[in-house]
């Protein structure tokens, strides 16, 4: 017969959150404001049992919850949490709830690491130091800016001409010419692309033409985590100092391959300076929102997810300079490149240790021996996981007439 258990979480799922545990201690995360762990956890239905699969992602909007639900996974383990505060109610009319509501309505669970990951030896922050301290293909790509007017090439002001124009500036006018209406605005012909967002799949190692961590270097903690046996070396931030300066421009390059080849990202620089001209002795670095992390490192540059305004033109001031990713291409990169694979053979181990253990407990059900049978393990990132940022680039513009001033 057939039995509804309503105060266990399948047994894959157990596998899963000790797996997530054993890479990355919740005792890592910054506890005065972050909230880790198991932030749902879905009871197992035999009736509807989940496929022994895990999807991994940086947020967890309705079209990730969608995905998890057609795919049939277990657990979805979210980088960033969903839940961050205390809960009063859980209703259908907050998207957010609508979405744990659903989840768990289909035996889905959903976990987060988030700052666990930041502060980890080898976890988020080692990944982005590893990509400002790869090396591509001899010899690197030099990375020019772009081409800038000159004062010759610039549209004239109204009432300016060209230099063999013909046109009459209006001194040069006869008075009853003066008196002539504005003209009308000119019509613009502009062909923008569709936003577009960093290719995560490029950033597997396998498919990636960045050797990581391969530039001569020393690395430190910015914000050490001390206290956690076997997790020496912990903390939020890292501190790279070059051997030998490098290039702003081969710094670009680097981070560009590293995260997903996206279109453009933001760069600050003192004024005054060419990117091109620019030497890069120390690197200070954090996923996400940096500022918390970086403010009061000396580095020459500072990369990070995202800064605001003031910050990066306080930085700029004292000549640093700055590069973001906007807030999660700091992070998704690193699902690919290292937390599937690393789950992945964690949570084979774990699974079969859960297996045995299940096994020998005594009056089993028959649909909790069917669940632990189950030998398969998959790990996979979403397809509809990104930041909600992309970026739109001008591909063409004609304009018919002269521009307003």
């Amino acid at each position: 017969m057939s039995t509804y258990t309503t105060d266990r979480a399948s047994p894959f799922t157990r596998a899963v959150i000790s797996s997530m545990r054993k890479l990355y201690p919740e005792a890592l995360a910054d506890q005065s404001w972050d909230n880790t762990g198991l932030l749902l956890e879905a009871p197992f239905d035999p009736i509807r049992r989940q496929m022994n699969s895990v999807l991994l992602t940086i947020d967890l909007t309705k079209a990730v919850a969608d995905e998890a639900i057609e795919r049939k996974d277990c657990v979805v383990v979210a980088y960033h949490p969903i839940i961050f505060r205390g809960l009063k109610s859980l209703t259908l009319s907050d998207y957010q709830q609508q979405s744990l509501l659903r989840l768990a309505l289909e035996g889905i669970s959903v976990y987060s690491p988030h700052t666990a990951v930041d502060a980890a030896p080898g976890g988020l922050a080692d990944w982005l130091a590893d990509i400002v301290t790869g090396h591509l293909p001899n010899p690197e790509p030099s990375t020019h800016t772009a081409h800038q007017a000159t004062a010759e090439e610039t549209i004239p002001e109204e009432g300016e001409a060209n230099e063999g124009s013909g046109t009459q500036t209006p001194s040069e006018q006869p008075a009853e010419e003066k008196k002539k209406p504005q003209r009308p605005r000119p019509k613009m012909q502009r062909t923008y692309s569709k936003p577009t967002y960093p290719s995560h799949q490029q950033v597997d190692a396998s498919k990636t033409d960045l050797e990581g961590d391969s530039v001569g270097h020393t690395r430190s903690v910015i914000s050490p985590v001390t206290g956690i046996e076997g997790f020496e070396g912990a903390g939020m931030g890292r501190l790279v100092t070059f051997n030998e300066p490098q290039p702003l421009t081969h710094l670009v390059e680097r981070i560009a391959h590293g995260v997903g080849s996206p279109k453009g990202f933001p760069l600050a620089i003192p004024q005054g300076k060419q990117v091109e001209d620019i030497q890069i002795r120390s690197v200070g670095v954090s996923a996400g929102s940096g500022h918390s992390v970086l403010k009061g490192v000396e580095a020459d540059l500072l990369f990070t997810g995202e800064l605001s305004h003031h910050e990066a033109l306080a930085a700029t001031e004292k000549g640093q300079c700055v590069i973001t990713l906007f807030h999660s291409n700091s992070e998704r990169g690193f699902l690919s490149s290292v937390l599937k694979h690393k789950l992945t053979a964690t949570l084979r181990e774990e699974w079969e240790r859960v297996r045995k253990e299940e096994a020998e407990g005594e009056q089993l059900t028959d649909e909790w021996e069917d669940a632990i049978k189950d030998e398969d393990v998959l790990v996979e990132c979403s397809a509809q996981d990104r930041d909600p940022y992309g970026v739109v680039i001008l591909e063409s513009s004609k304009q018919e007439g002269k521009p307003m001033r």
